[in-house]
């Protein structure tokens, strides 16, 4: 194969082809005159460099340094790299750049008709084409004889000697086509050569250095360039830093961190790939879901699924994965939307994992649940071949959503069913899943709320074992059990080993469990300090990771600032502090103005001030944001109870709806028990007396359900 030639017949190039007895002869070609390599190489093999050279410089026209470049090239391709080194070594760069600098600074856009004077400066390309081609080379020699720091150094002078050269950085479409494969090759090649050498700042600067300087790279080169930036920011495990003030322009976006530099140029990448800059790269995207999925910003993610063109990934496929990355957003409507459409008969209405997840979303909602049951029955039924390990899981969303469905039944004896169905789907999921914590925890949680807890409590403490205390959740579950088995001080005792096993940031949750125990004990003065560290907490993490997101993410510690004001005034208003009360809602009020744990707040305000009616409209301006919440439903039903015989059958509907809701509601058992009193159903009283009253000897001081 030959390598072409340019029209002047002026850059040195090696020709191969066959004689007549059919052995490979090679040329080299320049300045419109060929010689063959026979003798060169046969005088390269005796060690005779200089008389080598003195052929190639007499025979082709070519100078001293242009002789040594081809000689060296000339070596590298016959494999004799310790050759090659000694022949590059004799090419003295510096003195190339001085004298071929000037001739490039004159160079003026290339005009039709040119004149044979006006080919000078390709002539001096030409002639820094095969300079720096062979110092590139050299650097490859160095790399393959693992010398891998020197080949670096080899490296940046190339890059040095190419900046003298054009100083005000690489005209575009006015280098020779050589000359610019050597300049990519050569920055793509530098940062890899910093990191062979275990050299890792040196590569950060070499990445930075190829993408901001003018080197007129390709779109291809450019790509790759940040690409494997991305990709060393993202995986190294070394801090890059912000890049230096001289390279940031005022107002532009600096960086924080690698992760933050590694997704802006992974988007940036993905952008010139739906432009049609470049060619797509599967790769770059499963990047970029990586970084932005260790960031919790999956709201952008998604963004970017959407902004794929059409036939890059299949429909169906890219609905899955937009669901996934609302679900983790915490936007389940829209996820479960989309896997609806996924699981259309006409689309993939088998598809495992899409069931699995619809199936999860469902579990959290109790008026989904028994669509999440269907997901989950056909998850199972598909589960078959190599999707057979996923049957625990299966057995697992369908006891959650069995669960859930058991909260809003409409009679006793169906949720009593549908609880015993999701135990007993929990327990067949351990049993195929024995090392699934989160499932050893979804247990703890469902026997607590059906009261069992002795079987909660071997959950938890297993749970805490097997995790070696270092999951906060598993903490919280056994300091509730305690709680609901009124053991108040070892659930303290437990809240504190938690904080000794957790980092500040994550001690919202217990801080909290820790203020409401202190106030079962009556403690109430201890409660107001430990509210009030908490809130110091928060305030502090809020300063910390700043008051602004890119997109509303879910908070796995569940707990902000409006909570602790509100449980405060909630304190505050027990113990009748009713100006402190005040203060503290209306710190919550800032924060969440239309709320119905708010409005409740304000309603026992009211009512402990008996103002009665005041306190009516607040829970029943509770209800009007959320029909479902019970402790309003209750507090009103039970304000109704007290209004006279006629109102009596309001409050007893109101009662059994809460209870309807909320089973394991002690209040409303008792204010219900007092209705069927007053009514006359002694019987009726008395059962609903002894509901309450079991389930205030197990009551928490606050929801099982609050932990998952």
């Amino acid at each position: 194969m030959a390598s072409s030639v340019d029209e002047d017949g002026r850059e040195p190039a090696m020709e191969s082809g066959e004689s007549e007895e059919g052995i490979v002869v090679r040329e080299v070609c320049a300045n419109g005159v060929s010689i063959k390599t026979t003798e060169v190489e046969a005088k390269l093999d005796e060690g005779n460099i200089q008389e080598a050279e003195s052929s190639l410089r007499d025979g082709l026209s070519l100078n001293s340094e242009e002789a040594r470049a081809l000689l060296g090239k000339l070596e590298y391709q016959r494999g004799n790299l310790e050759g090659a080194l000694r022949v590059f070594d004799g090419i003295d760069l510096q003195a190339a750049i001085q004298r071929l600098q000037p001739c490039i600074a004159e160079k003026t856009p290339p005009k039709k008709g040119r004149s044979r004077s006006d080919s000078q400066p390709a002539v001096s390309q030409h002639a820094a084409s095969l300079v720096l081609e062979a110092i590139y080379l050299k650097v490859k020699s160095l790399q393959k004889l693992g010398r891998v720091t020197e080949a670096a150094d080899e490296c940046t002078s190339v890059l040095d000697a190419i900046e003298k050269i054009f100083q005000q950085g690489i005209p575009d479409g006015q280098v020779d086509d050589r000359l610019q494969e050597t300049v990519n090759q050569a920055v793509e090649l530098l940062p890899e050569l910093w990191k062979q050498a275990g050299c890792f700042q040196e590569a950060i600067s070499a990445y930075r250095r190829a993408l901001l300087n003018q080197w007129n790279l390709s779109n291809d080169s450019y790509a790759r360039i940040q690409k494997g930036f991305a990709v060393f920011l993202l995986y190294s495990g070394v801090d890059a830093g912000p890049p230096s003030l001289a390279v940031q322009l005022e107002g532009s976006y600096v960086p924080k961190n690698n992760l933050e530099e590694a997704i802006l140029l992974l988007m940036l990448l993905v952008k010139e790939c739906f432009l049609g800059n470049t060619k797509w790269d599967p790769s770059v995207m499963e990047h970029l879901i990586f970084a932005l999925s260790s960031c919790r910003q999956t709201s952008v993610l998604a963004k970017q699924f959407e902004e794929v063109m059409p036939g890059v990934y299949r429909r169906v496929d890219r609905w899955k994965y937009l669901a996934l990355c609302y679900c983790a957003a915490g936007q389940n409507k829209v996820a479960l939307n989309l896997l609806r459409k996924t699981l259309h008969k006409h689309e993939q209405p088998g598809d495992v994992a899409a069931l699995l997840l619809a199936a999860k979303i469902c579990s959290e909602d109790p008026y989904l649940a028994a669509e999440g049951v269907e997901y989950a029955q056909r998850a199972m039924n598909n589960c078959t071949g190599d999707e057979e390990h996923l049957k625990g899981v299966g057995l697992r969303m369908l006891g959650l959503c069995l669960g859930k469905q058991a909260k809003i039944s409409s009679s006793d004896f169906e949720r009593s069913r549908l609880q015993s169905e999701a135990l007993k789907s929990l327990e067949a999921a351990n049993g195929l899943e024995r090392n699934n914590l989160d499932l050893m925890l979804e247990l703890g949680v469902q026997y607590s709320e059906y009261r069992n807890l002795n079987a909660a409590l071997q959950y938890a403490k297993k749970f805490i074992d097997e995790t070696g205390g270092s999951v906060l959740k598993g903490w919280q579950l056994l300091a509730l059990v305690l709680s609901a088995q009124k053991r108040f001080p070892e659930a303290e005792v437990v809240t504190d080993a938690a904080m000794d096993e957790t980092t500040k940031w994550e001690r919202g949750p217990l801080l909290r469990l820790k203020a409401k125990l202190k106030i079962s004990q009556s403690l109430h003065m201890d409660a107001i300090e430990t509210y009030r560290y908490l809130l110091a907490l928060v305030q502090a993490q809020k300063k910390s990771f700043g008051p602004l997101r890119i997109v509303p993410q879910v908070e796995d510690d569940k707990l902000n600032e409006f909570e602790v004001w509100n449980g405060l005034a909630n304190l505050y208003s027990s113990l009748s502090h009713w100006k402190d009360a005040e203060i503290c809602l209306g710190k919550a009020k800032e924060l969440k103005e239309f709320s119905p744990e708010l409005l409740h707040t304000e309603g026992l305000m009211h009512q402990g001030c008996e103002k009665i009616q005041e306190a009516l409209a607040a829970y029943i301006n509770a209800l009007l944001l959320e029909p479902t919440y019970v402790p309003c439903k209750v507090l009103i039903g039970a304000i109704w109870s007290k209004a006279g015989p006629d109102a009596l059958p309001i409050a007893r509907g109101l009662l059994s709806d809460a209870l309807r809701l909320d089973p394991t509601n002690g209040k409303a058992w008792l204010y219900l028990g007092v209705i069927h009193r007053d009514e006359g159903r002694m019987a009726d009283a008395v059962d609903c007396f002894q509901a309450a009253a079991m389930l205030e000897e197990s009551d928490p001081v606050e929801s099982f359900s609050s932990i998952l």
